[in-house]
């Protein structure tokens, strides 16, 4: 312990201040590394959360003191990997993350018996629109949804009802093709009572309009036109290359089909009459008769009494009339023809198929290009023609042309193998494992290049007999130059036992001329040559060099 004390003392204050600093800079810098390399993998336990969803989760992860980080300003909450399965399930049984916006949970809690029918009205309102934002939420490249419904009432008494309409903004992740628009149309209308489809507006969250709810949707007008014209070619070119491939090979037919699309709207009616289709619709028969004469002779009570013969009084002539009418009525048959020709009929079709030749081996060995017959070439025409409905009359065209395939060279796409594969790595582990391996170099850095110079400068002592060394040199100089060449005096002084003198001076000059020699080692080659020197002059005037260091034990003494 002495010895232990005696070295502190010999470091000094301010040796000991900078040791104490770099201890603490290793202290710091070796728990930031160990902190940082025991933490536990943070992974995403959510994603694209909104702020309500996030605070319950952050609220009930403090719950359970679990450790959390939030990126992306609280739309992304990590946790540790190890818990990612059992929060999520815990959570869901919490009936988090809602997904945002209100949906039917809204009437878990409510208070039916006292709430009116405008408010249940407006819970279901609210509650429908919810729904439908979280349905459309869970679409690619749609970020965030918000629906709007206008469900109105029809009034009493009211013949007419106004039709029920909806907004949607919605926040994308580049952008929507139209395929996808429509479908949301659809899944809206579907959702919604007496909604229909054209009467869904869409705009995104630059003000874009992507379906306008204000006009009827033709599905052959715009966009719905290319749609309609790319997908019937398509369907046409799949099925062509599939008769065809089975022909020649796969991968070696080449098919492109054009169609040229009618987009007009035609409505005609028309009405036919049928004369020979008589039918009676209604008659009516009309008979009138009249008499008239002379009468001669009186009248009497007698004539005019029931049965009695009115001609006895007079036999003049008398006149009578009969009158006949028939109306009959016609319906004559009628036929009203009312013909809708919708857009999208097909004016021509164009088509055009590649096919490559074969390929035979010759008598050394190498593939040789040989081209089909006519006679096939007209086969594959053939099938082709059928399979497209080829009409002349309609001026469709087909071209079927037999050229020879440029040679390209594919690359082989092999399945991941190796030490990956075998253990199963995955790309987070081998992040973690290169940030490890990154932060363990960085402490061997520190600790061989800074750390390591320091504690050695540090722990060095200082050579107190540094000047002592110095001034033999200088000494034994000056008397190397007075003797010449150093002539009688001293002569046995080299080793380390020297017998000049006897009893205790003997031992220290010893001790003291071998303590001289090993700081003058330490001290480099310089400090060797100046004790080598001052041996050769101890040698050669041995008397000179007692008396010089029993000056230098007085002094040392006093």
């Amino acid at each position: 312990m002495q010895g232990f004390f005696d070295f502190v003392k010999s470091l000094g204050a301010a040796r000991m201040a900078a040791m104490g600093a770099v201890t603490l800079a290793l202290i710091g810098f070796f728990s930031f590394l160990m902190i940082r390399m025991t933490t536990p993998q943070m992974v995403p336990l959510f994603t694209d959360l909104s702020v309500e969803d996030s605070a319950s989760i952050v609220k009930d992860l403090e719950r359970q003191a679990i450790t959390y980080q939030i990126k992306a300003d609280g739309a992304i909450v990590l946790v540790p990997k190890e818990q990612v399965a059992r929060l999520r399930m815990k959570l869901a049984e919490s009936g988090l993350p809602k997904g945002g916006g209100v949906g039917y949970e809204i009437f878990d809690k409510s208070d039916a018996l006292g709430a009116t029918s405008f408010i249940q009205n407006i819970n279901h309102l609210r509650a429908l629109e919810g729904e439908l934002a979280r349905t459309i939420r869970g679409i690619d490249r749609v970020q965030a949804a918000r629906v709007h419904l206008v469900l109105p009432e029809r009034p009493l008494f009211s013949r007419d009802k106004a039709e029920a309409t909806a907004s949607i903004v919605l926040k994308l992740r580049g952008g929507l093709e139209a395929q996808q628009v429509r479908a949301i149309r659809h899944l809206v209308a579907s959702a919604v009572n007496g909604l229909k489809p054209e009467r869904v507006s869409i705009i995104d969250e630059t003000g874009r309009l992507l379906a306008d709810g204000a006009r009827p949707d033709n599905a052959i007008e715009g966009v719905g036109a290319d749609e309609r014209q790319l997908a019937f070619e398509n369907r046409l070119k799949r099925e062509v290359e599939g008769i065809v491939s089975s022909v020649v090979g796969p991968g070696r037919a080449r098919v492109q089909i054009t169609a040229d699309f009618d987009l007009n709207r035609i409505t005609q009616t028309s009405d036919r009459f049928d004369p020979e289709g008589r039918v009676v619709r209604s008659s009516q028969t009309r008979e009138e008769q009249s008499a008239s004469g002379s009468e001669q002779g009186a009248v009497s009570v007698g004539t005019e009494l029931p049965g009695a013969d009115k001609g006895a009084g007079g036999n003049g002539p008398r006149d009578q009339n009969r009158k006949t009418e028939e109306i009959v009525n016609y319906e004559i048959s009628r036929t009203t023809k009312t013909e809708v020709i919708e857009a999208g009929r097909v004016n021509r079709i164009s088509a055009a198929v590649l096919v490559d030749g074969n390929y035979t081996k010759n008598d050394k060995g190498e593939m040789v290009y040989q081209a089909r017959s006519k006679e096939e070439i007209d086969r594959i025409a053939a099938l082709v023609r059928s399979a497209i409905g080829f009409d002349a009359k309609r001026g469709d065209q087909l071209e079927v042309v037999n050229l020879r395939f440029a040679e390209s060279t594919a690359m082989p796409v092999g399945e991941p193998a190796g030490w990956m594969n075998i253990m199963q790595f995955t790309k987070d582990d081998i992040m973690r494992a290169a940030e490890q391996g990154v932060m363990a170099l960085l402490g061997l850095i520190v600790l061989f290049i800074v750390v390591r110079p320091l504690v050695r400068r540090i722990v060095t002592p200082e050579n107190p007999n540094r000047g002592a060394v110095a001034g033999l040199v200088g000494v034994a100089s000056a008397v190397d130059g007075a003797n010449g060449s150093g002539e009688g005096g001293i002569t046995n002084i080299g080793g380390p036992n020297v017998s000049i003198v006897g009893g205790d001076e003997s031992v220290a000059i010893s001790n003291r001329t071998s303590t001289m020699i090993d700081i003058a080692k330490v001290q480099g080659q310089v400090h060797a040559q100046s004790v080598q020197k001052v041996g050769e002059i101890a040698e050669k005037n041995p008397h000179e060099a007692v008396s010089i260091i029993r000056t230098w034990l007085h002094e040392d003494a006093a």
